[in-house]
């Protein structure tokens, strides 16, 4: 039987079923969280062996002792794993000490955490990148934004989702950015791409083949949604289409992946851009070691009628799936931003989309930012249906005074 740790079931609420999967292909299931054994849900009790709860899993050390623990107790821990990009740093460098040799460990982080360093390995994939310039000097980054022009992106390099993310339209913008930046924070600078993103979303095996594949599509920048507190959308393809495909093979190539989950992003220009394509192709964004995050694996089982749980967990105890994939939609994300003054009402929406809906629930409020205030998932089979449905449940009353053309 193999020894599994999985680091935090209890957060994302979807995880526990990573754990189930786990647990009904016969491993021994061991997890590590902060939240009291007792606050747990019974789902994730049935579907843990053993619980180790720390006060915090910030603490370091009350983590390593906790895997010392089971190990002195079970055994040899043949995987450990989040799931999460919050916990990808110390997920390996807990493999390294305890020398769990499934998963990446601390040599192997620089090149999947900073973005700056994942560009030489999108381009030996031979998939164009952003030109981008490391945030040092005042002078060095005017140099740089008179090669590219405004506007420019800022973002640490080494970052999760959005934050402390910037979108600097002119000099006086970019100085402002220089006064208040964290100076803790290593920033690069790109050059801003006219774009939506497409995400390559796989289970690959330890042979570096996927067993599972889709992808995502996010028409407005999860960039402007953080810092403009807007609505989120994003939604899963109904197929994926042959360029993703391309791309994120060859990037599962370069980037040596194996026996993962991962979720890869991707540029679709809008616009020719001089240097990097045409209007419709792909070029690099990011690559992130994990599932995509929120609610997007139930997503994408509600799109492909299948279980991403049960494929991955198929990966970690047999290195296959038999999993079946069924009939294909489209599934679409809708987070609505508390505030705002929508023409449907939560009824409303029950009533006219009832039967598409698979999820309806408020989001966790660390999870807010990104994602909206309260979620709406559902399928259909028409582009054009999808694009209805975003149409009318994002639709505001005009604001006072506003004159309607």
């Amino acid at each position: 039987m193999k020894n599994v740790i999985f680091i935090s079931p209890n957060f994302p609420t979807n995880y526990w079923q990573f754990c189930r999967e786990l647990k009904n292909n016969g491993m021994n299931v061991l997890g590590i969280g902060d939240q009291p054994y007792h606050e747990l849900t019974q789902e994730l009790k049935n579907s843990l062996d053993e619980y180790y709860k720390v006060d915090s899993l910030e603490n370091e050390d009350q983590v390593y002792r906790a895997v010392a623990f089971f190990i002195f107790k079970h055994g040899r821990i043949d995987w450990l794993e989040s799931n999460n990009e919050y916990w990808l740093e110390r997920d390996a460098k807990l493999r390294t000490d305890f020398n769990i040799t499934t998963g990446f460990h601390t040599e192997d982080i620089p090149r999947v955490k900073y973005k700056s360093k994942m560009k030489e390995f999108y381009t030996k994939a031979k998939i164009p990148v952003a030109r981008y310039q490391l945030v040092d000097t005042l002078e060095n980054c005017l140099a740089f934004v008179e090669q590219v022009g405004y506007p420019v992106v800022a973002k640490p390099d080494n970052g999760v989702g959005a934050s402390h993310t910037y979108k600097l339209s002119n000099e006086q913008e970019l100085k402002k950015f220089f006064e208040e930046k964290h100076d803790y924070i290593p920033y690069i600078m790109e050059e801003f791409i006219d774009a939506e993103v497409n995400s390559y979303d796989a289970i690959i095996d330890s042979k570096g083949e996927p067993m599972f594949e889709t992808g995502n599509v996010t028409p407005n920048s999860i960039m402007d949604i953080v810092n403009n507190a807007d609505n989120s959308i994003y939604y899963i393809v109904k197929e994926l289409p042959d360029d993703t495909r391309a791309a994120g093979r060859a990037t599962v190539k370069s980037f040596g992946v194996k026996s993962r989950f991962v979720h890869f992003e991707f540029f679709r220009l809008l616009s020719d851009h001089e240097g990097l394509g045409k209007k419709g192709e792909v070029i690099a964004l990011e690559v992130n070691m994990r599932p995509c995050g929120g609610f997007t694996p139930d997503m994408i089982n509600f799109a492909h009628s299948t279980n991403v749980y049960k494929i991955w967990a198929d990966m970690v105890a047999f290195d296959r799936s038999t999993m079946p994939v069924g009939q294909h939609a489209f599934c679409a994300f809708a987070g609505l931003r508390d505030g705002k003054n929508f023409v449907m009402s939560h009824e409303d929406i029950l009533e006219k989309y009832g039967r598409n809906l698979k999820m309806v629930e408020r989001i966790p409020d660390v999870l807010s930012d990104a994602m909206g205030n309260q979620m709406y998932v559902a399928t259909f089979q028409t582009k054009r249906e999808l694009d209805s449905f975003y149409k009318h449940v994002l639709k505001c009353r005009p604001a006072k005074g506003t004159v309607r053309k």
